[in-house]
């Protein structure tokens, strides 16, 4: 018994280095940018050693890849809570439904940063970039059941959930530089939410009956 609550105990405070890591490293990425960040700098500002980062992690892309599973992790809880919400009120229509998505895909300044430089730095390293493929494929995949289902409750029908997921994560890329560009105008932000519901409609069909 005493054996087991050690290793609660280690695992519970790993898990604690780590996620104070992740943090530091979060700062550091968007105050600095990933490719002028260094091992050194995260672990001064979660204070801890080279020791303790290299423990838990082999390199900063390794990190960054913990960062993203654990952000993806949270955004597909959010995404599922925001699109199941409505259960409660009975089936809403197509657009009330989109609305719905987008608020469950928010835009992060911070983290757009930090992705886009990554993406720039796996761009150049053919493993990373398959990493990266990887990633993004297996987020798709378990966000769509959940899209589907909502849009299947707002009356329509995806023949093709994987090219919908594409499609959804394309747009939301592409319009999230136009809002953080222009935080303050509500045209762009309508414009976003706008075409997200002509993908909807590209991808779906209405359920007859």
């Amino acid at each position: 018994m005493m054996s087991d609550t050690v290793s609660t105990r280690v695992t519970r405070r790993r898990a604690e280095t780590r996620n104070r890591l992740l943090a530091a490293a979060y700062a550091a990425f968007t105050e600095e940018g990933f490719g002028r960040a260094t091992v050194e700098r995260v672990c001064e500002r979660a204070g801890f050693s080279r020791g303790a980062f290299y423990s838990n992690f082999s390199s900063l892309d390794e990190l960054f890849l913990a960062m993203w599973e654990q952000r993806s992790t949270a955004m597909l809880a959010q995404a599922r809570a925001v699109l199941d919400e409505f259960d409660a009120h009975g089936t809403e229509d197509l657009r009330t439904t989109v609305e719905r998505l987008v608020q469950a895909i928010p835009i992060d300044d911070g983290w757009y940063r930090i992705t886009a430089e990554f993406t720039a730095h796996a761009l150049r390293t053919p493993v990373l970039r398959r990493v990266m493929v990887a990633r993004e494929e297996a987020i798709v995949a378990a966000l769509t059941p959940t899209i589907v289902a909502a849009l299947e409750r707002a009356g329509r029908s995806v023949p093709e959930p994987l090219a919908l997921g594409q499609a959804l994560i394309a747009v939301h890329d592409g319009t999230s530089v136009q809002v953080l560009m222009e935080p303050d105008n509500p045209v762009v932000r309508a414009r976003r939410t706008e075409l997200f519901h002509h993908v909807v409609q590209a991808y779906s069909t209405a359920i007859e009956g």
